[in-house]
């Protein structure tokens, strides 16, 4: 916003003084008296102000012109388009835009909204008022565009743990140029942004650059786009699709808890899980064949009447298009009696903790009736133990 003064009224008096030195004797009589009476209807000025205020608007939304004077003498307020084309002259519109409309018109503002605001509205507009000097103010209008289109891309639709992938984003025909902002998950991530502007809008695309691991797998990777024209978060995304190799791990599904004895049973499961789906999983025995009595079914690795024979590792192998990995479970076999004879011991020793624990509170419970006692019977003792005085 600003202000500026039109030509002076000295200055127009001087150019109308010159005009009527060269008319005919007659026509100097008449144009000096039209001269005076509109010298005489010309407010001063003197006190009034003239101001307005810059604007920003969305593009499409209403922008509104207000022209205000302070201490206002009925002076004439007219306001143009940057074009310097009278818009509206006191209340009345020469422009044929109907886009602008009259909302206030007193003697100290003349207030004027624009509908439908486009990029070719912006500029300066510019408010009149008609004293002596005349006054003139102007104000800027800006408009602002959201982007018009948000769209990510990313360099390749699924990829392998430990591979870095490029992921674009791109936020076209905006005014400003936008922000970018990007996030894996809640995580937030930098990239690198590149502004191209054409006719007064600007495209924006923003690059990032993504090591992928196990864990990125359906993790959405989130464009985010800040505009002072956008309301609340405008963002678009994807979701990251990794592959990785199997995740091994073996069960003892029988026996349950305890040894591995002589004479019992095993049963063990391989838990296999990867992307792909791993569709081969393998039971070998390390640096040994497998027992003859041992059953493989898929997953599950049996083996039934142990014996010491049959120690040694055990492995479960899974694999997939991207790798494959194991994991391992070491068989030892104990004598048959291992395990009872560990309970039976087990039960001699809680039983004589047990016989133990009751003889230390029986001999607690005797002393303390035993100390009991002889506090009673002290002044009793003492009485009959004393010589008698004669």
């Amino acid at each position: 916003m600003a202000s500026s003064v039109l030509p002076s009224g000295s200055q127009c008096a001087a150019a109308a003084a010159a005009a009527v030195a060269a008319a005919p004797l007659g026509l100097r009589l008449r144009l000096l008296l039209l001269l005076l009476s509109a010298a005489a209807l010309i407010p001063t000025g003197d006190g009034q102000n003239l101001f307005t205020k810059d604007v920003t608007v969305i593009e499409g939304e209403v922008a509104t012109i207000s022209c205000q004077v302070n201490k206002s003498d009925d002076s004439v307020i007219q306001l143009l388009n940057p074009n310097r084309q009278t818009i509206y002259f006191r209340d009345f519109r020469p422009l044929k835009d109907s886009r602008f409309q009259l909302l206030n018109f007193s003697s100290s503002e003349l207030k004027v909204s624009l509908t439908n605001v486009s990029i070719s509205d912006e500029g300066r507009y510019f408010c009149q008022l008609y004293t002596d000097p005349p006054q003139e103010s102007y104000t800027t209008i800006t408009v602002l565009v959201p982007p018009r289109n948000l769209m990510i891309d990313i360099q390749k639709d699924t990829a392998v743990e430990g591979e870095e992938i490029e992921v674009n984003c791109t936020a076209m025909a905006s005014k400003p140029a936008t922000t970018i902002r990007w996030f894996k998950g809640s995580k937030e991530l930098k990239g690198k942004s590149e502004v191209e502007e054409w006719s007064d809008m600007y495209t924006v695309t923003s690059q990032l650059m993504l090591k992928v691991h196990k864990e990125d797998d359906g993790v959405p990777v989130i464009c985010q786009v800040e505009h002072p024209a956008v309301t609340g978060n405008l963002q678009t995304q994807r979701y990251l699709e990794v592959q990785y190799k199997p995740q091994v791990r073996i069960q003892m599904t029988y026996p349950l808890q305890g040894l591995t004895r002589e004479g019992d049973a095993l049963e063990l499961t391989c838990d296999a899980v990867g992307k792909p789906q791993p569709v081969m999983v393998t039971w070998v025995r390390v640096d040994d064949e497998m027992p003859q009595h041992a059953v493989l079914s898929g997953p599950n690795l049996f083996i039934n009447n142990l014996n010491k024979t049959d120690n040694g590792t055990y492995r479960c192998e899974a694999s997939n298009v991207v790798g494959k990995a194991h994991s391992d479970y070491m068989l030892y076999v104990y004598d048959s009696r291992a395990g009872e004879e560990g309970s039976i011991r087990a039960v001699d020793h809680a039983v004589i903790g047990g016989v133990v624990a009751v003889v230390v509170f029986a001999m607690l419970c005797l002393l303390i009736i035993l100390g009991r006692y002889f506090a009673r019977h002290k002044g009793l003792f003492s009485l009959t133990s004393s010589p008698r005085i004669k």
